[in-house]
C-alpha cells in the first residue's frame, strides 16, 4: 500500500479550502525587505506588499533548502511513499531546481518534481487535477504519465497597469517596456512553452486591454469546456467586474476568483487582471 503526497509552492495561489480538502503541502517563498524578511501568505498579505511598493520594492527568494528538507523528512515520518511536486516555472524561478536537488537526497521516497512551466493557478490547477485523480483511485504512475497533457491544457493570460515592476525584475524587455509606458500600451502577457513571459498582443489603454483579454478567453472556450480562474493583483473591485463577464459562458465547468501571491505581486505591481483556463481533458 502506498501513500501519495502532493506538494507545491505558495505562488500556485491555491485557496485554503482546496489546500485543506486535499491536504496539499505548500512551501512558501519569501519576500525580503532591507530590514525584514516575510513568508509568502503567512505573515504578509498581497495588499501589504502593494501598499508599500512606493516606499520599497522588495526582493523575493525561494523556499529555503532547510524548509524543503524538513518537509521531506516530515513526509517520510508520516508514512508517505510517493510525492508529486508541482512548482512555479523553472524559467521564472529557481524553486524547481532546488526541489529537484533536495528530492534526490531522499531515495526512500519515489518523487516526481514537475515543472509547471506556468505560475499562479496555472500551476495550482495541475495540483488540483492530481488531487482529483488520487481521489478517483488513479495510481502514482498513471498520474505522472498524464502530467504533461494536463500542463498542455492550461493557458495563462494577464495584463498589468504598469510595466515598471516587470522591467525592474528583468521579466520584460527594458526598451520595449519603456516605449510601451509612454504610449499607454497595455500588453497582454502570456507564458510560452518554455515557461517564460512573452507579449501575446498589444493594445492601447486598460479598457481595451480588458476587452481583448476577455475575447481571447472566450475564443479558447468556444470549442472546448474548461475551468476558469480570474485572478487579480491589487485590483479586487476591477477583478470582480471582469469575473462577472464570464458568468454566461456556457463551456465553463468551474469559475473561480482569487488574488495572486505577494511574491508575484512584487514583480507585477498593483492592477493585474489575469485569466487561467484549464481545458477539460
Amino acid at each position: 500500500m502506498y501513500k501519495i503526497a502532493l506538494v507545491t509552492d505558495s505562488t500556485s495561489d491555491l485557496d485554503k479550502e482546496i489546500v485543506d480538502k486535499y491536504d496539499i503541502k505548500v512551501l512558501p517563498l519569501r519576500i525580503v525587505y532591507k530590514d525584514k524578511e516575510y513568508i509568502d501568505r503567512v505573515n504578509i498579505t498581497p495588499k501589504e506588499v502593494y501598499d508599500n511598493l512606493h516606499i520599497e520594492i522588495p526582493h523575493t527568494s525561494l523556499p529555503s533548502m532547510q524548509d524543503i528538507e524538513n518537509l521531506f523528512l516530515k513526509l517520510e515520518k508520516e508514512g508517505y511513499t510517493h510525492i508529486i511536486v508541482v512548482s512555479i516555472s523553472s524559467g521564472l524561478s529557481g524553486t524547481y531546481n532546488t526541489l529537484k536537488l533536495v528530492s534526490e537526497n531522499h531515495p526512500g521516497l519515489k518523487t516526481t518534481v514537475f515543472d509547471s512551466k506556468s505560475l499562479t493557478l496555472g500551476a495550482g490547477a495541475i495540483i488540483i487535477k492530481c488531487a482529483e485523480l488520487i481521489e478517483t483511485g488513479n495510481t502514482y504512475e498513471e498520474i505522472v504519465e498524464i502530467l504533461p497533457k494536463i500542463r498542455d491544457s492550461i493557458s495563462v493570460h494577464y495584463i498589468v497597469d504598469t510595466l515598471k515592476y516587470l522591467i525592474k525584475g528583468g521579466r520584460i524587455g527594458r526598451v520595449s517596456g519603456t516605449v510601451g509606458e509612454l504610449l499607454n500600451i497595455k500588453p497582454i502577457i502570456a507564458i510560452n512553452p518554455e515557461g517564460i513571459y512573452y507579449t501575446y498582443a498589444k493594445v492601447r489603454g486598460k479598457k481595451k486591454a480588458l476587452s481583448t483579454l476577455f475575447e481571447i478567453s472566450a475564443d479558447i472556450l468556444k470549442s472546448t469546456k474548461g475551468r476558469v480562474w480570474i485572478m487579480h493583483g491589487g485590483a479586487e473591485e476591477e477583478g470582480r467586474k471582469f469575473y462577472g463577464l464570464f458568468r454566461n459562458i456556457e463551456n465553463i465547468t468551474y469559475l473561480g476568483f482569487g488574488d495572486i501571491s505577494p511574491v508575484a505581486g512584487v514583480h507585477t505591481g498593483p492592477g493585474l487582471i489575469g485569466v487561467v483556463i484549464m481545458k477539460e481533458i
